[in-house]
């Protein structure tokens, strides 16, 4: 049975990360894609050269308000999990997702706001062991996305 796993791309700036977004959310079977703010959509150029068509294959929906769209999904029992350096974030290995859930990537520079914390379920993190104190968004949406995918079978 296919359990329900969404990506939330909230302020996303760059259409190639976009792309790359889309391509591996198709390799981990994610349901739909939401795009939020100015996260770019499809269809451009910029991001087809990444999603190398991926883009045409997983659904997507833009919504202009990531704080409303959180409130409806909750509605809707979908645990809602953002991928945030924060205080509060526990490592991602050791979450046990609840399916259907939804995984917040934020942008690039400023990450998930507060307030989009908040009214996050579960913060997870990935533990840097050099000096840079994060992955490009894309890496870690893949890093986290297939660990979560990976507790489907467990």
């Amino acid at each position: 049975m296919k359990k329900e796993f969404y990506v939330i791309c909230d302020n996303i700036r760059s259409l190639e990360n976009i792309g790359s977004i889309f391509r591996t959310a198709d390799a981990l079977g994610v349901s739909k894609i939401f795009l939020c703010g100015i996260s770019g959509k499809p269809p451009h150029h910029k991001i087809s050269k990444t999603a190398l068509g991926a883009e045409k294959i997983i659904p997507f929906e833009y919504c202009r308000q990531i704080g409303r769209l959180i409130d409806n999904l909750k509605k809707d029992k979908i645990q809602i999990i953002a991928l945030e350096q924060d205080k509060k974030a526990i490592d991602y290995k050791k979450l046990k997702p609840k399916f259907p859930c939804a995984l917040i990537l934020g942008n690039e520079v400023r990450g998930v706001s507060q307030k989009i914390l908040q009214k996050s379920d579960k913060i997870i993190f990935l533990p840097m062991k050099g000096k840079k104190e994060s992955l490009n968004v894309s890496v870690a949406f893949g890093v986290a996305g297939y660990e979560i995918i990976n507790n489907i079978s467990k």
